[in-house]
């Protein structure tokens, strides 16, 4: 499976148990949301391997996950700091408005002056709202995701319109 077949969904923390069962930082949008996909392929870059989800259970501060043919402890701790990810093609269509976070790193983040702020490096999420966070040339910029300042992405051109200045 190539990386760009995939979306990384969230990554292994370390191992949870004695019994190979992995501690599960997700990235979805409800906390359980990896559990609907049967493979998970772990991996960084471009070496990926799948993996099996067998059994899963919501736990207070992540997921607690069991894959095939992690049976203890030490399987599970070589995992640890693997990114976990879906099939692109196993993913339900974003609504419209609505978007991928993978789909949306590396777009140019431009602002209504026709000024380039950089591209998006990654998105986080925060109690109040998920925030953009654009490396430029000059600076790295963190910009609320919403419709305030994000007037426009353009995902066929590669593109976000934005109203935020240079020097915010």
């Amino acid at each position: 499976m190539r990386s760009e077949d995939l979306v990384v969904m969230g990554f292994v923390r370390g191992a949870f148990g004695v019994k190979g069962w992995l501690k599960v930082q997700a990235d979805t949008e409800y906390a359980d949301g990896l559990f609907d996909y049967p493979v998970w392929w772990l991996g960084k870059e471009n070496d990926w391997k799948p993996y099996t989800f067998e059994n899963g259970a919501l736990q207070p501060k992540a997921l607690a996950a069991k894959l095939e043919g992690v049976e203890d402890r030490d399987a599970a701790e070589v995992l640890r700091g693997m990114q976990i990810a879906v099939p692109r093609a196993e993913l339900p269509a974003a609504e419209e408005g609505e978007y991928y976070w993978a789909d949306l790193i590396g777009l140019e983040v431009v602002n209504q002056q026709g000024e380039v702020l950089g591209k998006v490096s990654e998105l986080m999420e925060t109690g109040a709202h998920d925030l953009l966070v654009v490396q430029g040339a000059d600076a790295q910029r963190m910009i609320p995701f919403v419709d305030q300042y994000v007037l426009e992405v353009q995902l066929a051109e590669g593109k976000i319109q934005v109203d935020w200045g240079l020097d915010y």
